[in-house]
């Protein structure tokens, strides 16, 4: 059998958006550390509110998975999730952000119910290909922030994290279950662009906000 890189192939193919997203100046300001407190805050709440979704699609892939194997790497995928949600929790605490009256804006709500839509509805290679991007974006933008970063600054944490060599790993096992299971390319590929650019407006909203 001739093994089929989906998962890179998808990448490649919105390597544009992804670039935007680098450019786009709330990661930037993470990168020098000039990003305001208050947009960071704003941020934590939509991120905490939209990883809490993210972590229910992966118990849903879960239950659609067709071989243990797969079953047990969409909950240790869930568990990666909920390791960043404590380091929100760290974060909304030396940022005073109730992270239980957070409101969603607009993107983020259009991107959660993405999400569940999608998890509820499509088959597990379009659920995988849906939240690959997250995964894929963040680790690339980790690894280029910590590449430009010139010194320790207040965002340095969420720098680290996503440049992580743990992070990375949790990326390739989600794009493997990308690869293991997209059967129908079509579906798999437009769910993949339409998270992307769900990752951009979330930049802008809370840039914008």
């Amino acid at each position: 059998m001739v093994f089929m890189d989906y998962a890179a192939n998808f990448w490649q193919a919105n390597r544009l958006l992804a670039q935007a997203c680098l450019q786009h100046p709330f990661v930037q300001g993470l990168a020098t550390g000039q990003l305001s407190v208050e947009r960071f805050a704003d941020y934590i709440g939509q991120d905490s509110f939209f990883l809490q979704s993210f972590a229910r699609a992966y118990s849903l892939a879960a239950a659609k998975a067709p071989n243990w194997a797969s079953v047990c790497t969409f909950h240790q995928l869930a568990g990666g999730v909920i390791q960043e949600l404590q380091l929100h929790q760290a974060f909304a605490a030396d940022w005073q952000v109730d992270l239980n009256v957070v409101q969603p804006n607009p993107a983020t709500q259009r991107y959660t119910d993405f999400l569940q839509l999608t998890a509820w509805s499509s088959d597990l290679g379009t659920l995988a290909a849906a939240m690959a991007p997250c995964m894929r974006l963040y680790a690339y933008l980790g690894q280029n922030l910590a590449s430009t970063q010139a010194a320790s600054q207040r965002y340095s944490a969420w720098i680290e994290t996503y440049s992580s060599n743990e992070f990375e790993a949790l990326v390739r096992q989600l794009e493997q279950l990308v690869n293991q299971h997209s059967y129908n390319l079509a579906s798999a590929a437009q769910a993949y662009r339409y998270a992307m650019q769900c990752e951009y407006d979330f930049f802008e909203a809370v840039w914008s906000n």
